[in-house]
């Protein structure tokens, strides 16, 4: 009889708290997507307890909401909306999208799309127009990803990031949410 190849359960959600083992998961995702040199910052992997305790911020600061997805129940990415601060009313409109990234072994399962939307859903049910985000122009990838989801690079910054002692461009994009 054939083998069947079965299908992995893809889902994405708005969290308001880690479960069980959702930071420990979250951490590995993490670790491995720095690796890979997609780490929203980061060039190699902090300290175990330097990531938890930056994931455990984030649950605590009302103005970051955390978007995670997961295959086969398996925390494999996460995204963040930041509000802007309360004082910023002329901006109030506007959200950022920040630290997104899916973990090497999740990719091709539909993530990232599935996150992109994710975002734009909860940005649009909380009133926000436009969201916007910043990228290193080495992640091919990630910006072919937010061009095809109708995000407009308006800005380059020729000195975002340095890398080896090299100095890495950043994009700047926005999109309105309709």
């Amino acid at each position: 009889m054939p083998e069947t190849t079965r299908k992995p359960i893809i889902t994405v959600e708005t969290i308001t708290n880690l479960e069980n083992g959702d930071l420990h998961e979250l951490c590995d995702a993490t670790e491995v997507a720095i690796e890979d040199g997609g780490g929203f910052g980061w060039l190699k992997p902090p300290a175990r307890k330097l990531l938890e305790d930056y994931w455990r911020g984030v649950m605590l600061i009302p103005e970051r909401v955390l978007i995670v997805g997961r295959v086969d129940g398996v925390v494999a990415s996460s995204c963040q909306i930041v509000r802007p601060p309360k004082n910023n009313e002329a901006q109030k409109f506007t959200c950022q999208l920040t630290t997104f990234f899916v973990a090497p072994w999740a990719r091709g399962h539909g993530l990232a799309p599935g996150m992109l939307d994710e975002a734009e859903a909860f940005s649009r049910s909380e009133g926000f127009k436009t969201i916007t985000l910043d990228v290193r122009a080495t992640q091919d990838s990630a910006i072919r990803r937010y061009e095809g989801a109708g995000f407009t690079r308006f800005g380059t910054h020729p000195k975002y990031a340095l890398v080896d002692g090299d100095y890495i461009p950043g994009y700047y994009y926005f999109k309105e949410i309709k």
